[in-house]
């Protein structure tokens, strides 16, 4: 496949992405102002528990779908059910669990909220089949309507209940609309149809696959929540909500570049599974340009945290700017997990994967065990100390399938990282100057953007080179299109 149709894919899902977070962003801005941090911290705490069951039907089988590669209807068919009956069980579970869950956290009103949400759950279920059929098939322009219709209706319902005082409702409505219009849309657009067949032959097939990606899955995502789960019982809504909200902002950004490349990397690496060479290129240009786009935002958000939060959420959601920057360098190496571990599964090796995903959450217990006592900001430092292990862990054994080890790939990105913290660290100075908040944001904006790209041209970095060709490169498509 060539490189040209790989980033006009990811072009697609990163507009997709890029459009439906924006949205999300400014709905999240005027929602944070209407509604108080505490309502937030409701919510977190349900989708504590819808998140985690919702590997169910994220991983596992999707992905063993676009691995395989004579997936045909019948395969198709036979998860999709699957996949509606799980999911109806899965929220029967929730269901019946609502009450005592409530009970546990000392919130009556939770049983409501947790009975709601997980209806998301079901319309997953619903929808996941045909996410696998748009990433098998590349064509990941079908995911930029769906999501952007979706998103723009539940902005529009969420801040009307915010407004009208609906409270934690507002949040759920929207996340439920968002949700099923973005699923109506995909089964309107993409022309894949369940068919009246199943097979628990090729079903088993598919699982012996699929299982160690989602028992991966469940234990990343069961990490990663347990943080909330620790935060929402031992300290309070508030502290949960102020730590939820210092992930959201870098996760925004992360997410619009980390998902496209996740998304369109894995079906393309897997078509050429059998080329670990070719596999290794693709996965060395996905670290070093995605490494290249994604540090420069993630250490501008560090650095402009306090005026950008101060600005856009008031002064009352300010004790979340220390955890915004844990995560800014935390989520600034994600690209280097994603590349790793989609390689490992383009070559089959869910074993290794799920082998991964045991250690790496074990050395995460044992951090956040050791944490818990002493305050969210240390939970949050524990999290920064064990992504740094995660890289290390991850790296491991493609530098034996790939012949691409940990040292060789730090010092592919090293010279972005050192840039983009220069750059941060100069743009810092700004805010003591003492000007307000819009003014100091917009210098370090266009300061910022001077030294990176500036410093890039000093130390040639090949990556800048690289994204000015593809851009080049989808214009004259353009042009000669129009010409035709």
């Amino acid at each position: 496949m060539s490189s040209f149709k790989v980033f006009t894919n990811f072009l697609w899902r990163f507009l997709e992405r890029c459009g439906a977070q924006a949205v999300t962003l400014i709905v999240s801005i005027v929602l944070a102002r209407l509604l108080d941090p505490s309502v937030y911290g409701v919510l977190a705490l349900v989708t504590v528990f819808t998140t985690i069951l919702q590997a169910f039907v994220d991983s596992g089988l999707g992905n063993a779908l676009i691995q395989k590669k004579d997936a045909d209807d019948l395969d198709f068919s036979s998860v999709f059910y699957f996949n509606l009956g799980v999911c109806l069980i899965l929220y029967a579970l929730m269901f019946f669990a609502a009450p005592f869950i409530a009970a546990f956290y000392e919130m009556p009103e939770l049983t409501a909220v947790i009975r709601v949400v997980s209806l998301t759950l079901i319309i997953s279920g619903i929808k996941n089949v045909q996410q696998a059929f748009v990433s098998r098939n590349m064509l990941f322009k079908k995911f930029f309507f769906a999501t952007l219709g979706g998103t723009i209706g539940a902005a529009i319902v969420g801040i009307w209940m915010a407004y009208k005082g609906f409270g934690v409702w507002a949040l759920v409505a929207q996340n439920l609309f968002n949700l099923t219009v973005d699923t109506l849309i995909l089964w309107i657009t993409v022309k894949w149809r369940p068919k009246w067949m199943f097979s628990w032959k090729r079903l088993r097939l598919l699982l012996k696959y699929g299982w160690k990606l989602l028992a991966s899955k469940l234990l990343d995502t069961g990490y990663g929540e347990i943080r909330s789960l620790i935060i929402g019982k031992k300290y309070s809504a508030s502290d949960l909500a102020f730590y939820n909200k210092g992930r959201q902002f870098p996760n925004l950004l992360t997410n619009n570049i980390n998902d496209s490349i996740d998304s369109v990397l894995f079906p393309t690496m897997s078509k050429e599974q059998e080329d670990p060479a070719q596999v290794k290129s693709m996965a060395r240009r996905a670290i070093k340009t995605s490494t290249y786009v994604m540090a420069p935002l993630m250490m501008g958000l560090a650095f402009c945290a306090e005026p950008l939060i101060r600005l856009i959420l008031t002064e009352k959601w300010l004790p979340c700017v220390f955890f915004m920057r844990v995560f800014c360098i935390t989520f600034m190496f994600y690209p280097m997990h994603t590349a790793n571990l989609n390689a490992m599964k383009a070559l089959g090796r869910s074993d290794l994967f799920l082998k991964l995903e045991i250690i790496k959450k074990a050395v995460g217990i044992a951090l956040l065990l050791s944490s818990m006592w002493f305050g969210v900001k240390v939970i949050a430092l524990s999290m920064l100390v064990q992504s740094v292990c995660s890289q290390i862990i991850n790296t491991w054994p493609n530098r034996k399938l790939l012949n691409y080890g940990y040292l060789e790939q730090l010092k592919d990105i090293i010279p972005t990282i050192l840039l983009a913290a220069f750059m941060g660290a100069t743009v810092y100075c700004i805010s003591f100057i003492g000007l307000n908040d819009i003014l100091t944001l917009v210098i370090q904006f266009v300061l910022g953007a001077g030294i990176y790209i500036l410093g890039s041209l000093i130390l040639k970095l090949d990556s800048l080179r690289y994204v000015k060709e593809l851009i080049k490169k989808l214009f004259s498509r353009k042009k000669l299109k129009e010409e035709e």
